[in-house]
């Protein structure tokens, strides 16, 4: 048997006649292959066939290995990143997800083209002259001065049994007397004349800081632009996706309540409830007047609705008492407070066309007439703007430490937007701050006319608490002194004993249910003690008193005394 002949006869499945049909083997008539040459290639190509595998084998186990080192530096990758931004990530604790992500994520926007709008102003306008002259019946001077010898009395002497803030006497003229000193005309507004409002559909986020959507992400530059007062402006003033406020804007309004808050109103009193967090305080001692003319609107969302109606307070009219409830749906927070800055802030968008407004917390029940309150605070000072100021501290930086010993907002917070506003200038408050009194309101009464340079004051102050904090206390006199440096405007910044004069604070409702709650358990827990007539006795049981242990106080009846209101009878209350 010849070598080719054996060759043929060894290779199995005909591999070897495969390849020399396909032409890699020539006949043996060609002198250039060698007769041992069949040999030679077989054996490479087994060697091939057993090493292929081999191949594969270490392949696989070497993407294995790699796939192991590349999960182990993504661990410890993304350990590094967490160490770095420790503090970032305990600074966005509070806020939800959906926040977060834009705060992540802001590069990616900021490379899109914006599209933004100006919305204009609505001005309020004037009553026709007819209703003018039914409000204001008499001459101003027609009237007798009663506050013209009012002078301040002297503080009371301590009284160890009521320690804290209490109301003091302040002179109120009447009603009447009130209506006829209202302006007839709205006051100047110094350097600003025309105020308008950007509006961009789709608000992107151009800088890493909080802000929302519904406030439109002011950049830095665009913050520090709305400082620099000029004749005509245009800034951001929250609702920047429409151009009629509450209109699928967020802070959503049902049409027939936005035509009712589209009316001329010289007048109006707001408030507001969200998340369920105050009840209802009812008005006292208002005029017949008021009751014509001032509407009061309360806003509420879907929660405190619902609780409105499961307890039988809501009439068909969406009325509670003297309040007309403002239903608002699709909030721009989660945080019912901060909701609450929309209305508090901004009543001069949501109410294009009224002269004056008093805003009070939800908490608080108002005692004085309206028209008797601006007459104090405003037209007699000739002021635009009036709020409290904080019955205790004057400075911003004792006000922050004590935000954050309550607990009011997470420190990291509050501490990067003191740190901002020091890198700005601000310093703590001292007597070279004269004639301003205080740099820390009592932000729950707002007075206030509306004319472009108090609402441009609003607009930038709630452009403040979207930025940082929703403790509006931190930012009031950073807005407050950037604008009265442009401009001769000022803040009548009243005594907190005066505001306490015309509002009674009432707790949360969460305080009220845990003390009601308390009340209760005292009650099951000391019932008072059974007397047992004696028929043989014709004399009534005598009732001792029970013994007080040791430091408890005697209750007084004084200490419960009500604040009067002077609303018709004396102007001066105590």
């Amino acid at each position: 048997m010849t070598g080719w002949s054996l060759g043929l006869r060894t290779v199995s499945d005909g591999s070897l006649q495969q390849l020399a049909q396909n032409g890699v083997l020539y006949s043996h008539s060609n002198s250039f292959v060698p007769r041992k040459g069949s040999k030679t290639s077989l054996s490479s190509y087994r060697e091939k066939e057993k090493f292929l595998p081999s191949i594969f084998r270490f392949l696989v186990r070497k993407q294995v290995g790699m796939l192991i080192l590349a999960a182990f530096a993504l661990l410890a990758f993304l350990t590094a990143f967490w160490m770095v931004n420790k503090e970032d990530a305990s600074r966005s604790s509070e806020l939800d997800f959906k926040e977060w992500f834009e705060n992540s994520t802001y590069h990616l926007s900021a490379l899109l083209p914006r599209k933004v709008m100006v919305c204009d102003e609505h001005n309020a306008q004037l009553p026709p002259p007819h209703a003018l002259a039914m409000i204001q019946t008499k001459d101003s001077s027609a009237f007798p001065d009663p506050c013209r010898n009012f002078a301040f009395p002297p503080p009371p002497p301590g009284d160890r049994r009521r320690i804290g803030p209490r109301p003091c006497p302040v002179c109120y003229v009447p009603v009447e007397q009130a209506i006829a000193r209202m302006p007839r005309v709205p006051s100047v507004s110094p350097g600003l004349q025309h105020l308008t409002y950007f509006h961009e559909q789709i608000p992107m986020k151009t800088e890493p800081h909080r802000g929302s959507a519904f406030g439109g992400y002011p950049s830095l530059v665009e913050r520090n632009a709305s400082f620099d007062i000029k004749e005509s402006m245009t800034v951001h003033c929250g609702f920047v996706q429409g151009c009629r406020p509450g209109d699928r804007t967020g802070f959503d309004i049902d049409a027939a309540d936005l035509k009712e808050m589209e009316q001329f109103h010289d007048v109006i009193v707001a408030s507001a409830i969200f998340g369920n967090y105050d009840v209802i305080q009812q008005p006292k001692n208002w005029g017949k007047t008021t009751r014509e003319k001032v509407p009061f609107y309360m806003f509420v969302d879907e929660e405190t609705e619902a609780s409105l109606k499961n307890s039988s307070l809501l009439d068909s009219r969406n009325r509670v008492g003297l309040w007309r409830i403002i239903l608002v749906r699709n909030v721009p927070y989660s945080d019912a407070r901060r909701n609450g800055k929309v209305p508090k802030l901004l009543l001069h968008r949501l109410f294009p066309n009224v002269r004056y407004s008093i805003w009070i917390d939800g908490k608080l029940q108002l005692i004085v007439d309206p028209y008797q309150i601006l007459e104090r605070f405003l037209w007699r000072q000739n002021a635009t703007f009036a709020i409290s100021r904080h019955y205790r501290r004057f400075d911003v930086f004792e006000e922050a430490e004590a935000n954050k010993a309550a607990g009011k907002y997470d420190n990291v917070s509050i501490d990067h937007q003191i740190d901002f506003y020091k890198k700005e200038g601000l310093t703590a408050y001292s007597e070279a701050k004269l004639p301003i009194t205080s740099d820390v309101p009592e932000g729950c009464v707002i007075i206030k006319e509306h004319i472009p340079i108090t609402n441009l004051f609003t607009c930038l102050w709630f452009n403040e608490v979207d930025r940082f904090t929703s403790r509006d206390q931190l930012s009031f006199s950073t807005v407050r002194d950037k604008l009265m440096a442009k401009v001769s405007w000022n803040v009548n910044m009243f005594l907190d004993c005066e505001r306490r004069n015309f509002v009674i604070q009432a707790y949360h409702r969460d305080l009220l249910e845990q003390r009601a709650h308390m009340t209760v358990v005292r009650s099951h827990a000391h019932p008072p003690p059974a007397f047992v007539r004696d028929s043989s006795s014709s004399k009534p049981p005598v009732r001792r008193p029970p013994k007080r242990g040791k430091g408890e106080r005697k209750s007084n009846s004084r200490r419960h005394r009500k604040v009067g209101s002077g609303s018709k009878g004396s102007s001066t209350t105590f």
